[in-house]
C-alpha cells in the first residue's frame, strides 16, 4: 500500500513553535517497520493513533526530541 508519509520534528526551544516537516511517500505494508528505519533510540516512547480514513499517526519521543510521524494512504 502507498502512504504519504510526514514526518514533523518539533523544536525543543521555549518560545520558537517551528517544527521541521518533511514528506515522503513510502509503499509499505506495516508502518511500523518505515518508522523503525528512523527511530533507533531504545528509550522511545510512542503512542498509535488510527483515525477512520486509514491514517496512521505515531507519536514518537525519542531522546528527549519530540517527534510525529503521519502516515495517509494515498489513494
Amino acid at each position: 500500500m502507498k502512504y504519504e508519509m510526514i514526518r514533523e520534528i518539533f523544536n525543543s526551544c521555549s518560545n520558537n513553535q517551528m517544527r521541521d516537516i518533511y514528506v515522503f511517500e513510502v509503499e509499505t505494508d506495516d508502518p511500523e517497520s518505515v518508522l523503525a528505519d528512523y527511530i533507533k533510540s531504545k528509550d522511545e516512547i510512542k503512542e498509535k493513533t488510527l483515525l477512520p480514513d486509514g491514517t496512521v499517526i505515531f507519536e514518537v519521543v525519542c531522546s528527549g526530541l519530540r517527534q510525529r510521524y503521519s502516515f495517509t494512504p494515498d489513494d
